[in-house]
Parts: C-alpha cells; sequence; structure tokens
C-alpha cells in the first residue's frame, strides 16, 4: 500500500451501542482467538520471502488451500502484465453463504514485496498478520448458518509493486478481481468490502483512511466502542492506497482497517520497520489481532442489523 500525507487528527464521536452476542448465526465478539490468528501468522512466515514466483509464495498459497481444503474455495488464476514481463498471480476466494442476498467480504494480501526478494524479508506484520487474522476468522464462521448476508474471505495476491508504486504497478489481485467481478455481476451484492493491512503491529493505531467509504468507518468505530477497543481507532487520518481502492472507483462501500505507521522512524529505518527485513514477528502481538478480530465480528453484527 502506498499513503499520501494528510495530517489531520481527528476523533471518532458516536452513540455507544449495547454490544451484540451471537446475531444472525455469527459469533459473539470474544470468540476470536488472537493467538491463534498470530499462530497461523507465523505459520506464513515460516514459508519464508513470499515474493511471487518464489517457493515460499508456493508454501504459503498451499497452505491457504490446505487451511481451507474442507471449505468453498475458489483459486482464481490470472496473469498480471507487469514491468519486468507477465508473472502468473493466484488470488484466493473463500465463501461463506449466508440466508441473504447480499455479501460482506473480509480481505488481505498475503504475498511479499518484490523489489526486497534478496534482504529475507518475510512481511509478518505486512500480509501474514491480517492473513492469520482471516483464517480465524474462518473457524468462527465455519459449520454455523449465516441469517444475515453471505460473508466471503479474500486473500489478494500482487498487492505490492513489481517495481515502483503506480497506478498500475500494484493492487494487482484486487484490481483483477473487482473488474471480474464488475464484468459477471457479483459488485452490486457487495454490501461491504472490509480490508484488513498492517493490523499486528504491537503498538496499535488503525488511521482512518480517507480513501475509504466514511459511513463504513463509523460502523467500525461504533463496533470498536462497543468492545471497548475505540482507543486503538482512528487517532490520526490518512488518504491511503491500497487493495480496497478498485473497489472504492467502482461504488462499493469499502473500508481499509490499516495502521500504517509501524515501528520507530530511525536513521536505520526511515519507515520504521515498514518494508524492511525488521518485519518479523517479534514485531507483531496477538493482542492486536484479538482487538481487529473482536471489532471484526462486532462490525458483521452492526451490518447484518441494518
Amino acid at each position: 500500500m502506498r499513503r499520501t500525507f494528510l495530517q489531520l487528527l481527528v476523533c471518532l464521536c458516536g452513540i455507544s451501542l449495547p454490544a451484540l452476542a451471537a446475531v444472525g448465526g455469527l459469533p459473539a465478539p470474544s470468540a476470536f482467538n488472537g493467538q491463534r490468528a498470530y499462530d497461523y501468522a507465523q505459520q506464513i512466515v515460516n514459508c519464508g520471502p513470499r515474493w511471487i514466483g518464489s517457493t515460499g509464495h508456493v508454501c504459503a498459497e498451499n497452505y491457504l488451500k490446505k487451511q481451507f481444503s474442507t471449505d468453498h474455495l475458489e483459486e482464481d488464476t490470472f496473469t498480471a502484465s507487469t514491468p519486468v514481463g507477465p508473472m502468473t498471480m493466484h488470488n484466493f476466494i473463500v465463501k461463506f453463504p449466508g440466508k441473504k442476498n447480499g455479501v460482506i467480504v473480509l480481505a488481505s494480501h498475503y504475498e511479499t514485496n518484490y523489489p526486497l526478494r534478496n534482504i529475507h524479508y518475510v512481511g509478518a506484520n505486512d500480509g501474514a498478520a491480517t492473513s492469520g487474522a482471516l483464517i480465524e476468522m474462518a473457524n468462527l464462521l465455519r459449520g454455523r448458518t449465516l441469517d444475515g448476508d453471505s460473508v466471503w474471505l479474500v486473500f489478494f495476491d500482487g498487492e505490492e509493486a513489481i517495481q515502483q508504486w503506480s497506478e498500475t504497478d500494484s493492487l494487482y489481485g484486487s484490481r483483477h478481481l473487482a473488474a471480474r467481478w464488475d464484468r459477471d455481476g457479483t459488485l452490486p451484492s457487495i454490501r461491504a468490502f472490509l480490508l484488513l493491512d498492517m493490523i499486528g503491529d504491537k503498538d496499535l493505531n488503525v488511521d482512518r483512511d480517507m480513501n475509504s467509504t466514511q459511513s463504513l468507518l463509523n460502523v467500525i468505530g461504533h463496533a470498536a466502542k462497543t468492545e471497548g477497543d475505540q482507543r486503538y481507532f482512528f487517532g490520526k487520518t490518512e488518504a491511503i492506497e491500497d487493495d480496497h481502492l478498485p473497489f472504492v472507483q467502482r461504488g462499493v462501500p469499502s473500508a481499509d482497517i490499516i495502521d500504517i505507521e509501524y515501528g520507530p522512524h530511525t536513521l536505520l529505518h526511515p519507515d520504521g520497520y515498514h518494508h524492511t527485513a525488521a518485519d518479523t514477528m517479534d514485531k507483531v502481538s496477538a493482542h492486536s489481532l484479538t482487538v481487529i478480530g473482536q471489532t471484526l465480528v462486532e462490525t458483521l453484527h452492526l451490518l447484518n442489523q441494518k
């Protein structure tokens, strides 16, 4: 992802909503296990660097296939035109059906940065942690009858630039899937697209993204307040370019749940741990994953009340 700097401090003020237990066939927020999500992320990191075409990339793909071997898993394979030539990429879509006609998408990316392929960059927070969180979400959705909207988990490939971030050299998987779902008529059924990125940071501070649908961020803010974790959300505002943009551009209500500030800014790491070999599992927290997971479950509850 890339951000444009918009340094506005904001405070999200909302009406407190009562905690909702198991609504619409969904689990209670407290059921989300952040330690288990952390352990899944560790397994993805154990694959090593996951740049496209690497053995680590194949390892991560096989791990995802294994995790969802009993579920409705779709592999969305496509060839992307990149600055270094055609590259085969793979999105993974896991569908948990609901009784209503709408769909809520929860998404992450799982690959690591191609230009950093020679520095043993494993992307613990940037890709693995969010993918681990979605795998844990599947544990809560699996085996339930969802009375509300269907929930689809999407693991994007090719989020990172292959050479240098631009509109055409980035977001390969999300641009491909948004266009495909636009062509086949899927997009109108998507009531909300919720993207997770870099939310395992021990020092969790989720940004209010100006490129997201603000009303959907308000729902997330209400969910965080209900769960008692509002202090981790929306302390600052940024305009962030990420995998939600292809859906925003097509009119899908979309939100990027992201903590773009990751680690201290030093001479060695001027942008913190972001896109460095220091993005390792010791910088990731099961507590942060719990905060995000519980807020996400409550967000699903609230969306199903509308």
